[in-house]
């Protein structure tokens, strides 16, 4: 990861190097924080286009990964760019540059990599850094169809969605070493295919749709509720997932899957500064303050709703935002209609059988019927095996024997739920929860 930075100081490039000086600087915790979220908000947009440069996945991430650990160096001691998504893009052109250079191979990148004109005006701190549809074009390269479902997403959400191999794998609910593999023969497949990094014609979109949709829910999710670190929410993530929904609308206006996923990402981000209190702490749905709810995406997310119920075309997406759109039409907690969401799970079930929508469903029934026959459902599943390991499961579990008034039985689903989580957020809230079972 770190050769560009240890090796000679782009002497061979003719150019003046991003590089710093030989000292290195460990910044403060706080610093480093800051750059961290600023890696996490640029990464997909300079990945994106060095890819579209290079045509290359591992030399482009590479170079990437290089300029992040240049910027961690040398940004504490000189300051942090305007732009940083420009100085990280020049910074790794300029890597990818010497690398070529060393291999022999410029030649036959030159003309893609030469033009700066698009990305620096001499400091690399100006305002361009990418063709503004870059990402997209990067997602749909990512979903040809010569790759198999499971890689395009995976690689999608690893070079565009700046998820981690873990973080996807927990995604996909399989093993981090199988989610590597799928990476790596998706990038060789790419590859040795010549599969082209641009926006295809308009009578081949239809068929990377799936795929497209796939990812940008699986992006968003991971924005939702991250898989793990100190944060319940990675804004950047749900921004970017909801900035290429509505790219992917416009591109295909009569797609109502793609209407249906941007309604429900809307309606779901709508609620996201009402779901942690003052102090940090995670607020379940029927407790949250609705007058924090974000009205503008509301009202943009119902319209999309009901346009795709004119359509006529229900799909999942469209299902999953008129669900939110019960949630979200509802003045509180007990005035949500919840016999009439969980009637729409059974819609999407037909249409879409999932374990962890069958889960949903029976949240939904619990509220409606009762936790006793919620609790009914959540056992079947859990005697299946098809979400063991998966938190949630014994999270629900654990919810529905407290309000039973089974503490014991709670308190050890708690914990189970505890054992699995890495989101801290999320513990916080089932070690109270459990803490509370506990001692009553």
């Amino acid at each position: 990861m770190t050769e560009a930075v240890t090796r000679g100081e782009g002497e061979e490039t003719g150019e003046a190097s991003p590089l710093p000086p030989s000292e290195s600087f460990v910044p403060e915790p706080q610093a480093r924080a800051s750059m961290e979220r600023i890696f996490r908000e640029e990464a997909g947009r300079v990945t994106a286009t060095l890819i579209g440069m290079l045509g290359d996945f591992d030399l482009a991430e590479e170079c990437v990964q290089d300029a992040f650990v240049v910027a961690l160096q040398r940004w504490p001691s000189h300051g942090v760019p305007d732009n940083p998504g420009a100085w990280l893009t020049t910074a790794a052109r300029r890597m990818a540059i010497d690398r070529l250079r060393r291999a022999g191979a410029l030649e036959s990148k030159k003309e893609l990599l030469m033009p700066l004109g698009r990305f620096e005006s001499g400091d690399g701190s100006d305002d361009a850094t990418s063709i503004p549809d870059d990402r997209l074009k990067l997602m749909l390269t990512c979903c040809h169809p010569a790759l198999a479902v499971e890689a395009q997403v995976a690689l999608t959400l690893r070079t565009l969605g700046g998820l981690t191999t873990r973080e996807i794998a927990g995604a996909f609910l399989v093993p981090e070493p199988t989610l590597a593999q799928r990476l790596v023969r998706a990038k060789k497949k790419i590859k040795d295919a010549g599969i082209p990094f641009r926006v295809p014609e308009d009578s081949v979109l239809p068929e990377r749709l799936k795929a497209v949709l796939s990812i940008l829910y699986l992006i968003f999710n991971e924005g939702y509720v991250a898989t793990g670190g100190d944060e319940l929410v990675r804004k950047e993530l749900c921004a970017e997932a909801i900035r290429l929904g509505k790219m992917l609308a416009l591109l295909m206006p009569d797609e109502p899957e793609a209407l249906g996923l941007l309604a429900l990402m809307l309606l779901q981000d709508s609620r996201r500064n009402a779901r942690l209190d003052p102090g940090g702490e995670l607020v379940l749905l029927e407790d949250q303050d609705r007058s924090a709810w974000d009205g503008a995406e509301i009202e943009e997310g119902l319209g999309l709703v009901e346009r795709c119920r004119r359509r006529g075309r229900p799909g999942a997406y469209q299902i999953q935002a008129a669900i939110a759109a019960e949630h979200a039409g509802s003045p509180s907690g007990d005035a949500t209609d919840w016999a009439r969401i969980a009637a729409l799970y059974d819609e999407l079930l037909a249409r879409h059988p999932s374990a962890v929508i069958e889960l949903n469903r029976a949240v939904a029934v619990a509220m409606a019927e009762g936790p006793e026959r919620g609790l009914q459902l959540v056992e079947v599943i859990a005697a299946s095996g098809s979400l063991k390991g998966y938190h949630l499961l014994y999270a629900t579990r654990a919810d529905l024997l407290r309000r039973m008034g089974r503490r014991a039985e709670a308190g050890a689903a708690y914990r189970e739920a505890l054992g699995l989580s890495t989101n801290k957020a999320e513990r916080r809230f089932m070690e109270k929860r459990l803490n509370e079972v506990a001692t009553h």
